[in-house]
């Protein structure tokens, strides 16, 4: 199980976060993304609380809490240690009465003060924790948005998917990351892919060396991150592989669990790559708003062979 321990809450400024008491507790883990507010377990119904999550006490929990007697508190922040939560977080400039502040410190639950509002605090602590608590791999290849479309570029070393990636930027597409392309898993089956803070907006052409995209064509000509929703497999040509020739069959590439649509393509002298990449772009495009060329096209022949149609004997030999 992915987890994040406390204490690199601490490390997100975006939080805006002060420990003010449970320092010993920094080492527990957070598990689940999703923050939750403590709501009846304030009354000492703690069955819904969840273990391994943040806790958020708003203005409204606050004031409530401060109703309470001392041995009421105590019994509270007793009760949410034995559940073993990660963390309290009090927002809006609140202050927990001191009666939790001790409880806390003894049963080493870290309690952090924000003086962001309980709405912004939690889309912003939401955002960091599905980014560190998703499941991450890496793989060779080229990462490139091709009108609008995150194309994965991918195989052997040497076949020239630097090279495919270097023209799709002079034809205006944009590049994400080059060799060593970072993917990471979000809810519910999508992957985005990034390259890493020191070979960003780089690819390396042999016979060049490396090169800065960004500094060469613009801040136009790249992103920090993209939807991956096609992966396409440059081949060697090979003249006794049958390579696809209707593209009626659909075939996938898995990453972390999540199938994304593949084609493979044969790399031959006088082929021209990045036009066939440019096309499978579009084609996609035509896809998702559910416009099959190829399926309506088979569909089209064999009505036509049902009828008894003549001439189509090429055709015929195609779908066989």
């Amino acid at each position: 199980m992915i987890a994040l321990r406390v204490r690199q809450l601490l490390r997100e400024n975006s939080l805006e976060l002060r420990l003010i008491r449970g320092k010993k507790g920094l080492q527990k883990k957070i598990t689940i993304p999703q923050i939750q507010k403590p709501g009846l377990a304030l009354g000492g119904h703690t069955a819904n609380l969840h273990p391994g999550r943040i806790q958020v006490l708003g203005t409204y929990e606050v004031q409530f809490l401060k109703t309470l007697s001392s041995r009421g508190l105590r019994e509270v922040t007793k009760k949410l240690g034995t559940v073993d939560i990660a963390c309290i977080v009090v927002t809006h400039r609140n202050h927990p009465p001191r009666a939790m502040l001790e409880e806390a410190e003894r049963h080493g639950i870290p309690l952090f003060l924000t003086n962001l509002p309980t709405s912004t605090f939690v889309i912003r602590v939401t955002k960091y924790l599905e980014e560190k608590l998703t499941e991450s791999s890496s793989l060779h290849g080229v990462l490139v948005d091709v009108f609008g479309i995150g194309i994965l570029l991918i195989g052997k070393s040497g076949i020239g998917k630097s090279e495919c990636g270097l023209e799709l930027v002079m034809k205006g597409h944009r590049l994400v990351a080059d060799d060593i392309v970072y993917v990471r898993k979000r809810a519910p089956n999508s992957l985005y892919g990034f390259g890493s803070d020191l070979t960003k907006y780089h690819i390396e052409i042999r016979g060049l060396g490396i090169l800065n995209i960004k500094d060469l064509f613009g801040v136009a000509s790249v992103r920090d991150q993209k939807l991956i929703e096609l992966v396409i497999q440059l081949v060697e040509w090979n003249p006794r592989e049958n390579y696809e020739r209707l593209g009626v069959d659909d075939r996938t590439y898995d990453v972390l669990g999540v199938e994304t649509p593949l084609l493979r393509i044969p790399v031959r002298p006088g082929r021209s790559l990045t036009s066939v990449i440019e096309v499978a772009a579009r084609n996609q495009l035509l896809k998702a708003k559910g416009i099959h060329s190829a399926r309506e096209f088979q569909e089209k022949l064999t009505q036509q062979l049902l009828l008894g149609g003549r001439g189509l004997t090429r055709l015929k030999e195609l779908v066989e």
